[in-house]
């Protein structure tokens, strides 16, 4: 499974799908942590919505001559995923997790929104049917965003600096690929220049409502490399764990 593909199709489903997978999985990690009951439940009912969104995306890959899903989740090592870094980062504090949902969400919901108008028609019949619920997510996002964004003082500086941390890795979402100006012209996709600047214009307006500080995204160093085979240390230890059962009979109908 090479990271350089001819069809740009391919080449933005991967991405797509391995996103979903890792955070969907990261995000399963609060399960029974949660700062409160109800965070407990939210992340673990949106972990459950992108490892099924992952599912629909390796699907459609199958279509296109793909592996299996459950081969090309549970069979890659790190370097033949293309899901950006800030995904696979530990779940830390609930001040970065939250953090990492709002920004990666509010980029999610948008990109879907785009794709429901996709040139390729199975991927937008899918992007229509899953916006709604990103919907719920980037809702989610805001609401603690906002809470915690006008709170204590103690709130404000942690959410602030999980903030300033974060926002670089953020940028990773919008990392190009070679097939870039295809995805474009064939009208499969607006391109990642264009969702971010989507993306910013976002996130600012619900920034702009807590007491926390916008940086200047012109002065940081955009964590690329993910959509490359690049990534941490920590992706394939979770690989590691994500297919220990699969991989004791690859052939068991789980």
């Amino acid at each position: 499974m090479s990271l350089t593909f001819q069809d740009p199709r391919i080449d933005l489903l991967y991405r797509l799908a391995d996103d979903q997978l890792i955070l969907g999985h990261r995000n399963s990690e609060w399960n029974g942590l949660g700062p409160i009951l109800e965070e407990d439940i939210a992340f673990s009912s949106m972990a459950q919505d992108k490892l099924g969104h992952s599912l629909q995306m390796y699907s459609m890959l199958h279509a296109l001559g793909e592996p299996e899903p459950d081969t090309v989740a549970f069979t890659r090592n790190a370097p033949q995923f293309h899901c950006c870094q800030l995904v696979e980062l530990p779940i830390g504090e609930y001040d970065f997790s939250l953090t990492r949902h709002f920004l990666f969400d509010h980029a999610e919901l948008l990109r879907f929104e785009a794709l429901a108008s996709s040139s390729y028609e199975p991927l937008a019949q899918v992007a229509r049917k899953l916006r709604g619920e990103l919907k719920y997510h980037a809702l989610h996002a805001n609401t603690w965003m906002k809470r915690l964004g006008t709170a204590t003082e103690e709130a404000i500086e942690r959410m602030q600096r999980s903030l300033n941390f974060t926002l670089p890795y953020a940028l990773g979402i919008f990392e190009k690929t070679e097939t870039e100006p295809e995805i474009i012209s064939s009208g499969l996709f607006v391109g990642e220049d264009e969702l971010k600047n989507r993306w910013l214009e976002s996130i600012s307006k619900v920034l702009g409502q807590t007491a926390l500080d916008m940086p200047d995204v012109n002065t940081l160093t955009p964590v690329f490399g993910g959509r490359h085979g690049q990534h941490t240390e920590f992706l394939q230890p979770l690989l590691d764990e994500m297919a220990e059962v699969f991989r004791l009979d690859p052939t068991a109908d789980w």
